[in-house]
């Protein structure tokens, strides 16, 4: 069967990206299975497998694969880095109409490609996430997790989706390049691409396969960094571009607070003053540090915004650099 070829700088129409950590078994395997539908849609393609710093034989796979196999560009970490910078150097270098995500591990069937395209070609959606309905996943480890994790992702993003994690994704080729990946961000693509200005996000229920080789890299950590990085999102996409309005809110009402609190006071010793009363002096009230504290804090917190406004005027564009220990590129 003869494999789809981006020839010279012709632009594919489509870019399949792969990130993979120890899938050495698989490889093969999932290369022949893309392969097949391509061929079968008639695509020009290019497939780009990012091997984030593998410690099994993935990259000697990858090499031996390549030859036969002209539409495969390959980059391998020198080191772990993580999903999200895999995502990210796949779509710095993604050409193709429409760009695929997926996993490596076989969970994920290539077979739902062709659907996933024309629902951003012909129904027009800028990006389409795959769900997995039916998830062969271990129940209280993972799936009951996943399930709360989607609904607070729904709750704090406004993004409608039911598996935000699904590997399986379908994008037009201006949301890859608009939306910014790092930590463990690539949870939440879907959001990112929606705060870009990408409103037309969708889903599609696909079949989701039993890990054939290998064992799974997910762990427990990953709630923790999965809930840290969706109030980074949440504060990020509201907050990112001018910190003043949150900091300068706060330390307002922080301010005005304490200043009430020391009018309070001062009139209390006045009437206290007049009526002859008596009273306790300012300085031995506990109310009196209190307020103190909020002026300075509120000081404080003014002060962090206008650092944070002079962050971001001074920073208009931040790039991720990994690096990349070896290519295998043969359209370049």
């Amino acid at each position: 069967m003869e494999n789809p070829v981006c020839a010279g700088v012709e632009a594919p129409d489509v870019s399949i990206i792969v990130p993979l950590y120890n899938e050495a078994e698989s490889l093969p395997e999932l290369i022949a299975w893309i392969d097949r539908v391509v061929a079968g849609e008639g695509w020009r393609a290019e497939l780009l497998l990012i091997d984030d710093g593998s410690r099994d034989a993935s990259w000697s796979v990858i090499r031996v694969q390549a030859p036969a196999h002209l539409h495969v560009r390959a980059f391998r970490f020198q080191r772990n880095y993580g999903k999200s910078a895999a995502l990210s150097v796949g779509f710095f270098h993604a050409r193709g109409q429409v760009v695929f995500t997926m996993d490596a591990d076989l969970q994920d069937s290539p077979d739902e490609l062709p659907a996933l395209w024309q629902m951003i070609v012909d129904e027009g959606y800028d990006l389409v996430s795959g769900w997995k309905k039916k998830r062969h996943d271990p129940v209280l480890s993972k799936n009951i997790p996943s399930k709360f994790f989607n609904a607070t992702a729904r709750c704090v993003t406004g993004v409608k989706l039911h598996d935000f994690n699904c590997g399986i994704k379908a994008y037009r080729l201006p949301v890859v390049k608009s939306v910014e990946l790092y930590g463990d961000m690539h949870r939440y693509i879907p959001a990112l691409a929606y705060n870009a200005g990408f409103r037309r996000i969708g889903e599609k229920v696909v079949t989701h396969y039993e890990r054939k080789y290998g064992t799974t890299k997910f762990g427990y950590s990953r709630f923790v960094n999965g809930a840290l990085d969706l109030l980074t999102l949440s504060f990020i996409s509201k907050f990112g571009k001018r910190p003043m309005h949150l900091f300068g809110i706060l330390g307002t009402l922080t301010f005005l607070g304490g200043g009430v609190i020391v009018v309070v006071l001062i009139v209390q010793k006045i009437l206290a003053l007049a009526y002859h009363t008596g009273y306790r002096q300012i300085v031995e009230q506990p109310l009196f540090y209190i307020a103190l504290a909020m002026v300075l804090l509120g000081a404080q917190l003014f002060l962090a915004g206008f650092i944070g406004e002079l962050i971001v005027r001074a920073t208009p564009y931040r790039a991720n650099r990994y690096n990349i220990a070896e290519t295998l590129d043969r359209n370049v």
